[in-house]
C-alpha cells in the first residue's frame, strides 16, 4: 500500500463526533441561520458587530475607529474587511473618511441611520443570543460562554 492510500485510509478513520472543531463550525452555522431568522436578511451578523465596535467607539468620545482596527475587534480578516464597510457606506449606515494622521487609513463613523439600524436590530440580536443557547441551563450557559473566552484567549493570545 502506498503512503497516500495510506493517508487516506487513516483520515476516513477519524471520527467527527469527537472533534471540537466540527462542533464549532457547526455551531456557526447554527447561529448565522437564527441570526437570519430574527433580523433579517439586510444585516449580517459581522455587519452587526461592526456597526456597534464603532458605535461604541464614537459613544466613548473617540473619533472614529480605522478599519484595521475594526477588524482587529471584531475578528475579521484586515484584507476582506473593506467589503464589509462597502456594503455598510452602501447603505448610509457607516461614512469613511481619510485619515489626517495617514492618508492611508480611513476612519469609519456610524451615521443616524446607521445608529436606527442598529437600535432596530438589538432586541432581535438578542433573541438570537437566547435561543442559541436556550438548550442549557443558566449554569451551563456561563460555563459555555466561560469556555468559550478561555479557548479564544489562549488561541487569539
Amino acid at each position: 500500500m502506498s503512503a497516500a492510500r495510506a493517508d487516506v485510509e487513516q483520515a476516513a478513520e477519524l471520527d467527527m463526533d469527537s472533534m471540537p472543531g466540527h462542533y464549532i463550525r457547526r455551531l456557526q452555522q447554527v447561529a448565522v441561520r437564527l441570526f437570519a431568522e430574527e433580523v433579517g436578511s439586510d444585516l449580517t451578523p459581522v455587519q452587526f458587530a461592526a456597526l456597534v465596535a464603532i458605535a461604541q467607539r464614537q459613544e466613548r468620545g473617540q473619533i472614529g475607529l480605522g478599519q484595521a482596527d475594526l477588524a482587529a475587534q471584531i475578528g475579521y480578516d484586515r484584507a476582506t474587511i473593506g467589503g464589509v464597510i462597502d456594503r455598510l457606506e452602501g447603505k448610509g449606515w457607516v461614512s469613511r473618511t481619510p485619515s489626517r494622521e495617514d492618508r492611508r487609513q480611513n476612519i469609519l463613523a456610524i451615521t443616524p441611520d446607521g445608529e436606527r439600524a442598529m437600535a432596530l436590530a438589538a432586541p432581535s440580536v438578542q433573541r438570537v443570543q437566547s435561543r442559541f443557547v436556550s438548550p442549557l441551563d443558566p449554569d451551563e450557559q456561563q460555563m459555555f460562554e466561560r469556555m468559550c473566552r478561555k479557548l479564544l484567549g489562549y488561541h487569539l493570545g
